[in-house]
C-alpha cells in the first residue's frame, strides 16, 4: 500500500514540477499553455486509472494463483500420503521376510564361524 501511494504522489510531484516547468519555459499564450495543461491532466488521470486498474486485476490474479496453489498443495499432500501409505503395505510384507532372511544368515555365519575355530583348534 506504501508502494502505491509513494507512486501516486510521484505522479503528482512530478505533474506540478512539469505544469510549472511549462508555464516558465513557453513562449505559447495563457489559452494554449492551459489546455496543453489540461491536457497533461487528463493524460496523466487516464495512466492513473490503467495503472489503478491493472492493480486491481494483479491482486485478483494473485489472490486466484494463492488458492488454486493452496488447494493444489492440499491435494499433493493426500496424494502423497495415500501414496506412502501404499508403499508401506506393500513394503512391509517383504521387510518381514528380509529380517527372517538375514536372521538365518547371521545364525549360518556363526555356525561357520565356529567350525572353522574348531577346525583350527583340532589341527593345532
Amino acid at each position: 500500500m506504501a508502494d502505491s501511494k509513494s507512486i501516486l504522489l510521484g505522479f503528482v510531484i512530478g505533474g506540478a514540477v512539469s505544469a510549472a516547468a511549462t508555464l516558465l519555459s513557453t513562449p505559447s499564450s495563457g489559452k494554449e499553455i492551459r489546455g496543453q495543461v489540461n491536457a497533461r491532466r487528463d493524460d496523466l488521470m487516464d495512466t492513473f486509472k490503467k495503472l489503478k486498474q491493472e492493480g486491481f486485476q494483479l491482486k485478483e490474479q494473485i489472490t486466484q494463483t494463492s488458492k488454486e496453489g493452496a488447494t493444489m498443495i492440499k491435494d499433493l499432500s493426500a496424494d502423497m500420503k495415500t501414496s506412502i501409505e501404499s508403499w508401506k503395505n506393500t513394503i512391509e510384507p517383504h521387510q518381514k521376510n528380509i529380517q527372517t532372511y538375514l536372521a538365518q544368515i547371521e545364525d549360518s555365519l556363526k555356525e561357520l564361524e565356529e567350525k572353522t575355530q574348531k577346525q583350527k583348534s583340532n589341527q593345532a
